[in-house]
This record gives structure tokens, sequence and C-alpha cells, in this order.
């Protein structure tokens, strides 16, 4: 089955037959994504009495509860209430889901601190011309070992302010990263690039997302995609998500 979507004149065809789901699941215990030193996902039956939520362990259905925090324990995005004082939600500012979505890849740059970035320097030379709503930044090397990576004090590689003012004067209206976050792990509080993409607070882009902790398969082309951005309906900053890309057909 086969949609189009027109974006900015151009008229772009979709094969929705073929989905790639670009998120990492949500897996109790300590074999999933951590970030922030944020607890293990629990995922644990309803136990009421002699009653267990669990058919296995002999309850007429499974009823489980399930502790996780969407920040340290898998893909989730996010708006511009993770840094506002303001209760912005992502249920109630992001009310489009289809996007023209570009993938690409990027080595990041060693600092003589140790830290690895991202550059502006990386996403000029990537999107030449492109201007499209979604960005989609996989690094490289990109091993299957990320869906399960413990990134407490690792810090992880990061956007540059100027790689995040690009990413904003290039019209990028949600950025997906396959990191933790676009800011350094540790940088006093600042959260610099988290405040370059929102204009907070100077001019709050209430429409704008970050997703963070996806995982775009290697066999997936840099190009040009159609996303569909999907969250879970939580009145929060944050919300679990299911981003899927669709092949471009010409």
């Amino acid at each position: 089955m086969f949609t189009t979507i027109n974006h900015k004149g151009k008229t772009y065809k979709a094969d929705l037959d073929k989905p790639i789901d670009i998120s990492i699941p949500l897996r109790a215990g300590e074999q999933n994504v951590n970030a922030w030193n944020a607890a293990p996902v629990k995922i644990e039956p309803v136990r009421a009495g002699d009653w267990i939520g669990e058919v296995s362990m002999g309850g007429s259905v499974n009823f489980r509860n399930i502790a996780f925090n969407p920040h340290g324990n898998g893909t989730h995005t996010e708006c511009v209430g993770h840094i506002s004082r303001e209760n912005y939600s992502i249920n109630q500012v992001l009310k489009k889901f289809f996007f023209i979505a570009e993938v690409i890849s990027i080595l990041p740059d060693e600092l003589p601190n140790g830290d690895y970035v991202i550059t502006a320097e990386h996403i000029k030379n990537c999107m030449e011309d492109k201007h499209p709503e979604a960005l989609i930044i996989r690094t490289i090397s990109n091993p299957v070992s990320k869906m399960d990576m413990q990134y407490s004090g690792t810090t992880p590689p990061y956007l540059t302010e100027d790689g995040m003012r690009l990413i904003v004067d290039l019209g990028v209206e949600h950025l997906l990263i396959d990191l933790p976050s676009v800011d350094k792990e540790k940088d006093e509080g600042k959260v610099a690039s988290h405040h370059i993409f929102w204009d907070y607070p100077n001019n709050p882009q209430l429409h704008k997302t970050i997703t963070e902790l996806i995982y775009v398969p290697n066999d997936v082309l840099d190009g040009t995609y159609l996303l569909n951005l999907q969250i879970a309906s939580f009145e929060n900053d944050a919300t679990p998500s299911k981003p899927v890309l669709y092949k471009i057909v010409l």
C-alpha cells in the first residue's frame, strides 16, 4: 500500500507495507538501554490476596504494573516542557505525526578533553541543500549493543551548540538521535542545545520535539523517508515513543 505526501511543493510516495521501526523496546530488567542512572524497567504482575495477574502462574489474565522513566529507559519523545518552568505536555503539543525526514550518519569528532561531538560541519556536509521537517542522526559506529547500552557515567557523544544552531536554521522541527541526549551528560545544568532548539525562554517553539535513544539499523541507508512519530498519550514532558520510517519510492 502506498501513500503520497506533499512537502514544500514536492510530492513524495511512500511504501506503507514495509515499516522500519527505529525505536528501542522497553524490556524489564537490566538488559535494556539505560541512561541518567534510571532504575531498570519493572514489569510485574498485580497481586491481590491469592490472585495474581499472570496466566503462567495460575491467574485468569495477564494484568501487570509497569514502572519506568521515559528519559532513561528507552526511546522517548520530549517537548519544551523538558526544560521549561511551564508545564507543557508532549500529548498536548504534538498534534501532527507524519513528516518528511532525512537520515544521516555521523562519526563524531574527538575533542582534546576526550569528549566526542557532532558539529555544524558534520551536519552541513550531510544535508547539502536539504530542509526536512525531521532529522534523524545515526552515530558511527553503530553496533546492535546500542539497544542495551548502559550510558550512565560514560559521557556519550553530543551536539555542539553550533551544530544545533545549524539544525534550527535548516528548519528542522523534529530531531531524532541515537544518543541519550543532544547535550553533554554533565554540563552544569546548561542543557544548551535543548534551549537552542526550542528557543527557550525567548520564544518557545511548542510544536518542536526531540526524540532520543533511537536505533537505526545498519541496513537502513542514509536518505529521505516518511516518518511516523508515534507516541503514547502521556500528559508529561516526555513519553515513550515508536518512530517508524517508510521508504520513499520514485
